[in-house]
């Protein structure tokens, strides 16, 4: 057994677990190249939540923050969370669209791609996977893990063969839930292992308290990687904390090779800054503690938060555990998705709904129908066809993948969004978050005219108004 590599999670999925993602660029500069004289297998830093953050929060251009980590981090890998053909969305795009933002995932200097579906349908990473390659990325193909009557050891072991097949250059096992348990992961990591000739990496959360354990039966399984958050930034929602990690493997065979006195360092920059998150309200001291609902609910942080939200502003907060055991029955009536974005938003919602109403699916959503429809690919287990007619009536199930029907929309997009852009990538950010994008682009237009209007020559005859 190998040294395993360690993939650090504190400027993605720590803070966007944590805090919602509102870290900002400014707040990352100071650390980045500590960060990258520590000797990680890669530093996650882009995709999942960030892009829609920066743009719809922070008034910060996604593409700007991902040049200046990459300027700042010369030696280590950057990596991102990709939603295959969501891509950070949460619509299917078409593949001319993917495949340009993969390309500018990688001209921009992302190293690895993870990609993952939320149904695990192979046929909704074709076009993401297939351009990751062609630009010369790292494809690390994920399986969203989940628990429930079609999921096993064996079923995810072939989900993960087919993706070796079609391209993957290492495989993740991504508990967004933090439901594997430790020896479960043991037996899971066994049979990947045994099927693929890959390196596999973990993913989880320590939101059921479980995390840390889980990480240690799966290093002695077998798994190569794991993703770990320094510990200011650790727990609760987010990944197990890297510090006590590497001082339990060192001097082991599975020793990580990291110096805990270097690793104080960024956790010293953090601990204040966690502070103030605190005190700015950002950080709810909620998100810390275990939560044992992960396990019998199987919902994530964010979407228990999500519904929540939904709850307190229907004035129904009363009806939380309600909901929470409902969730589990439209996930057994949808085909038993995973619950990641944004299965578990359409889920949880579908849940409120039906709590709120008084009764069994009187309303439905849109997202729902679409599930339900098989608008988001084919879910783990087929939906009963009494079921689907009730919700989606007379319409035709979609049964192909379901881009096929997405005629190329590039070009299009670029005719939508040619009054604002200032660099090629503001398309993609257009046609992910059209509104917010505009928004966004109106911000740094006035920003520069003002700036500008500062600059102007005083004597000038000509002032900006």
């Amino acid at each position: 057994m190998s040294k395993v590599k360690i993939t650090e999670t504190v400027l993605r999925d720590s803070h966007q677990s944590l805090i919602a993602t509102r870290m900002t660029i400014d707040q990352m500069i100071p650390i980045l190249e500590t960060l990258d004289s520590i000797g990680y297998h890669s530093l996650e830093a882009w995709g999942g939540a960030t892009f829609d953050s920066c743009l719809r929060f922070l008034n910060e251009d996604p593409w700007q923050r991902l040049r200046i980590i990459r300027d700042h981090v010369k030696n280590t890998k950057l990596q991102m969370l990709f939603r295959g053909q969501n891509i950070l969305g949460y619509r299917h795009y078409s593949d001319d669209v993917v495949e340009y933002f993969v390309q500018k995932c990688v001209a921009n200097g992302i190293d690895i791609i993870r990609i993952f579906d939320a149904l695990n349908d192979p046929r909704n990473l074709k076009t993401a996977i297939d351009a990751t390659k062609r630009e010369g990325g790292h494809v690390q193909a994920a399986i969203s893990y989940t628990t429930g009557p079609v999921y096993s050891n064996k079923y995810f072991a072939e989900y993960a063969k087919q993706l070796e097949e079609m391209g993957a250059d290492s495989i993740c096992i991504k508990d967004m839930s933090g439901l594997l348990k430790p020896y479960d992961a043991y037996d899971l990591v066994k049979e990947i292992k045994s099927r693929v000739s890959l390196p596999v990496q973990l993913h989880t959360h320590y939101t059921s308290g479980l995390a840390s354990m889980t990480l240690l039966k799966a290093i002695e399984a077998g798994v190569d990687i794991v993703d770990t958050a320094i510990s200011p930034m650790a727990m609760g929602t987010s990944q197990p904390p890297t510090e006590p990690l590497v001082a339990t493997l060192e001097g082991t065979e599975y020793d990580t090779g990291l110096d805990l006195n270097k690793l104080d360092e960024v956790c010293k920059y953090f601990t204040p800054l966690k502070e103030k998150f605190m005190a700015d309200g950002l950080l709810d001291p909620k998100v810390l503690k275990v939560d044992i609902n992960a396990l019998l609910y199987q919902v994530p942080g964010g979407m228990l938060s999500n519904l929540v939200s939904q709850l307190k502003q229907a004035g129904k907060s009363d009806k939380l555990l309600e909901v929470l055991a409902e969730v589990p029955k439209v996930r057994a009536d949808s085909g038993y998705p995973p619950l990641v974005t944004p299965s578990s938003q359409i889920v949880g919602t579908q849940a409120v709904f039906n709590i709120i109403a008084g009764e069994r699916y009187k309303m439905v959503t849109k997202e729902f129908k679409g599930l339900v429809r098989g608008e988001y690919g084919k879910t783990p287990v087929d939906i009963d066809p009494e079921f689907r007619k009730k919700i989606i009536g007379d319409e035709e199930a979609i049964t192909c993948r379901p881009a096929d029907n997405i005629a190329p929309e590039l070009d299009t997009l670029r005719e939508k969004a040619k009054g604002y852009m200032e660099q090629d990538e503001d398309v993609l950010s257009y046609a992910l978050f059209d509104q917010v994008a505009t928004k966004f682009f109106e911000w740094r237009s006035a920003q520069k005219y003002k700036i500008d209007a500062e600059n102007a020559d005083p004597d000038s005859k000509v002032h900006p108004v």
